[in-house]
Order: C-alpha cells, then structure tokens, then sequence
C-alpha cells in the first residue's frame, strides 16, 4: 500500500457528503459508503458497532451494514473472529485508523512502511486486505467503518479524508436508530425485564421460570421488544436496549 497516490480529492463532492441532508433509511447510506470505498480503491464495505457495556471484554462488534452479499457472509463471522478482540482493544485507547494484509495480498508494505498515523493489525489473518477506521462517540456510541479488498491505496490526506466521513456516516446511522425507537412504542415493563434477563445470559426457559410466565409469553415479549427496537434479531435487541438505557 503505497501513499502515493495520483487520486484527485474533488472539494465539492466531500462538502456534499459531510454535509449530506439528514438520512431517512440506511439505505440513504449506502450511496456514501460507496462513494468512499471508492476512494478507498477497495471492494466491499461494512459497519461495526460495539456492544455490551463496562469492560472490553464484556464488548463485542456487531455488523450494522455491508455490501459483501450473501455469498459471503461467512466474510463477517472471519473477520469477527480474526480482528474483533484486537479493533475492541484498540478503540478503548486509539482513534488511529487499523490496516492489516489479507492472506491472499502481498502488496501491503512490511509495518516499517506504514504512515505514521496508521496501526498496523496481525496480517494474514483473513484473505483479504483492509483498514478500519474507529469512531468513538461515547454514550452515543462506538464503532468501525471497515473497507477491504486486494487494491487499497490511499494516499495520507486520503486516508484522513475518510476517516472524516467515517465519523459522519457513522452519526447519521446512529441518529437514525435514535429517531426509530424514538418514535415506536415505548417497551412495556415485561419487555424490559424479558430483555434485561436476556441480556444477562438466561434463555427463554430460565426467563420464564424467573418471572413466572410461560415460555410462549417470554418469547412473543422478546419478539415485540425487538420489534419495536428496529432491530433484527434478539441480539441486536440486546445491544440496542443497553446503548438506549433500558437495561444494563
């Protein structure tokens, strides 16, 4: 990965995207993403999101967007594996940009190459190359916008260019998801203990004999709970209802 880069930065076009309208749906993102994977001179793109609270350990990432397709979606649960603990880690004391080389990739300079301002992760971890840049925005929320691929090259005033927008894209998805729950239902008590009871661990059966309801009712709680989080599964539920302050 070389830092010189022949790649003209258009002014105009940055001042749009940094200033971009407010976003409605996730889908309004995408046209971004794309637009700096592009830049990036990389193939795919996603979004991480940390959740879970307190210690790193207790922390995960949990993928919001990409465009690796379903044919590839074990590319997620590899890279989870391989950089989460590491990129968990990192965001807890640095904001600098991570930059790894993928199995399949020798292009990437030896770690003595890497600009200044670039952490270098373990390389070979994973087929693919990439870099991973950290936004931390507190109770807001913390995470990584990450663009891989075999070709990147971005030069150093590139390279601080998108972490600018990562930052941006990464505001405008997380007040998106605060505008959702803002404006569904409020959880019910039910909800909030099934969740919390969730979240610490206990599956339907214990949740049910904890609470004195049928496993039927724990569930279809759990079910509307994350329903009303805008969320994709019982998880993701959990980690939503944590960053919004229902539970702990």
């Amino acid at each position: 990965m070389a830092y010189a880069s022949g790649k003209t930065i258009n002014s105009a076009d940055m001042t749009r995207s940094t200033r971009a309208s407010r976003v409605s749906t996730r889908s309004d993102l995408f046209p971004r993403l794309v637009a700096m994977q592009k830049l990036a001179d990389a193939q795919n793109f996603a979004i991480y999101r940390m959740s879970g609270s307190g210690l790193p350990a207790k922390q995960r990432l949990v993928c919001e967007l990409e465009n690796w397709g379903p044919s590839n979606a074990a590319l997620n649960k590899a890279f989870s594996d391989a950089y989460g603990d590491a990129m968990i880690e990192h965001i807890e004391k640095s904001l600098l940009p991570l930059a790894w080389a993928g199995s399949h990739d020798r292009s990437l300079p030896a770690p003595a190459g890497i600009a200044p301002f670039l952490v270098r992760l373990q390389d070979g971890l994973v087929p693919f190359s990439g870099m991973a840049f950290p936004v931390r925005l507190g109770a807001i929320g913390n995470g990584f916008v990450v663009f891989t691929g075999d070709d990147l090259d971005p030069a150093n005033d590139m390279i601080v260019e998108l972490h600018g927008r990562a930052c941006q894209v990464m505001i405008d998805l997380l007040s998106l998801d605060e505008r959702r729950v803002a404006a569904a239902e409020a959880l019910s008590e039910r909800e909030i203990a099934c969740l919390q009871l969730a979240g610490d661990g206990r599956i339907s059966e214990e949740i049910a004999d904890k609470l004195g309801l049928s496993v039927h009712t724990v569930n279809a709680y759990l079910g509307s709970a994350t329903i009303k989080l805008d969320s994709v599964n019982r998880i993701q539920a959990i980690a939503k209802a944590i960053r919004l302050g229902y539970i702990s």
